[in-house]
């Protein structure tokens, strides 16, 4: 493995920083979190710029972006803001990777070409009131009807419902011997009719945030099955461990700008006639959480060098989400500690990655579950 980036890599690093320098400063981050806002300007933007297409191929309108590329960008647009990274691997994920691994001829030639010019965005519903780490357990009910299926049930944490064209719907079709058998995915236009989306308030993530959706007798033609019907689980496993890819970059980045806030604080405040980061105790928690992140930034990089060439495994996705999400918390907790009183006060940014990090060990499959798939990988 190579650990050098190629000198495009450099510059798509480079001209992602400085567009997100411009359309996505700090006071532009903070307004969206205190207004409950979504970042739309600065996603646009990516839009316009052809950063949305970077993973989709060029027969496409994509420019055929790697695995290490997307990751570059993720971190990137992380460091200046999460809640836009996490918009931005929404799309890239389930309207981008899981219709080009899917789709029909026809889905990628009607709908592949739209997300690359970043005219749809798209979200995922897979977790439900009773079924959330037990994610296959789900009972929202696809049923066959003539000329496509008729869908009802309860979703759960659909973060971006409101905001999407689209929801990659998770479904249940049938019933097996094994609750991942009966399974079936749909691309869901998020407008149609009998569709009832609230918002949930939330600790962090305020911008985007997540909602809760209510299927009520929603028609959908069967031109929306994305992949096989009754056999869509293998597919959600594979989108997990690309969604884990992107939330890991994201969340290294965003854990980055919380380390170089605290850094620089503990460079220029002063107690005892000197800077608080010449105390040991504070050096130390420094020192700690540079460790954590170069663990995090190597991860992701190895997960996306390995995913690349086809040599990931579920287990090397668990260490990545475990690792790197830990890491944000860990990071942002102490951050917050070396700010001390105004790392409690609202005017500070650490306070928001304090309360954004804390989804990073409970979303997407806990730290536990991570656990649990890093264990049976080690046959106990």
């Amino acid at each position: 493995m190579d650990f050098a980036f190629t000198p495009d890599q450099e510059t798509l690093r480079a001209h992602v920083k400085e567009l997100l320098d411009d359309v996505c400063p700090p006071n532009y981050a903070e307004r969206c979190d205190n207004e409950a806002t979504p970042p739309r300007d600065a996603y646009h933007a990516l839009a316009k710029h052809g950063w949305v297409g970077l993973a989709i191929p060029a027969d496409y309108g994509g420019t055929g972006g790697s695995a290490i590329d997307l990751a570059i960008l993720l971190e990137e647009t992380g460091r200046h803001f999460e809640e836009l990274a996490m918009w931005l691997f929404r799309t890239l994920t389930y309207g981008g990777y899981a219709v080009l691994r899917d789709g029909t001829p026809e889905q990628k030639r009607e709908l592949l070409p739209k997300v690359a010019r970043g005219e749809l965005s798209f979200c995922f519903g897979l977790t439900e009131p009773a079924s959330g780490s037990d994610a296959a357990a789900l009972t929202t009910r696809a049923k066959a009807v003539d000329g496509g299926f008729v869908i009802d049930g309860q979703k759960v944490f659909t973060s971006g419902m409101d905001i999407s064209d689209y929801c990659l719907l998770i479904t249940r079709t049938s019933t097996g011997e094994k609750k991942q058998q009966g399974i079936t995915n749909f691309l869901v236009d998020t407008k149609l009719p009998g569709i009832e989306v609230r918002k949930i308030a939330t600790l962090g993530q305020r911008a985007i945030g997540t909602t809760q959706v209510f299927y009520s007798g929603v028609k959908v033609p069967a031109s929306a099955v994305l992949g096989k019907v009754d056999h869509g689980w293998e597919a959600v496993d594979s989108y997990l461990w690309y969604e884990r890819l992107c939330l890991s970059a994201a969340r290294t980045g965003a854990a980055s700008a919380a380390f170089d806030y605290a850094l620089d604080y503990a460079k220029n405040r002063k107690q005892f006639g000197r800077p608080i980061g010449q105390f040991q105790a504070i050096s130390h928690k420094l020192a700690d959480m540079k460790v954590m992140l170069d663990v995090s930034r190597t991860l992701v990089y190895r997960f996306a060098w390995l995913l690349s060439q086809g040599q990931a495994t579920r287990s090397d996705a668990a260490v990545l989400k475990l690792y790197t999400g830990e890491t944000y918390k860990a990071v942002s907790d102490l951050g917050l500690q070396i700010l001390g009183g105004y790392g409690y006060c609202m005017e500070y940014p650490m306070q928001r990655f304090f309360r954004d990090s804390r989804l990073a060990v409970i979303g997407a499959g806990t730290s536990e579950i991570q656990r649990n798939i890093i264990a049976r990988g080690l046959g106990l």
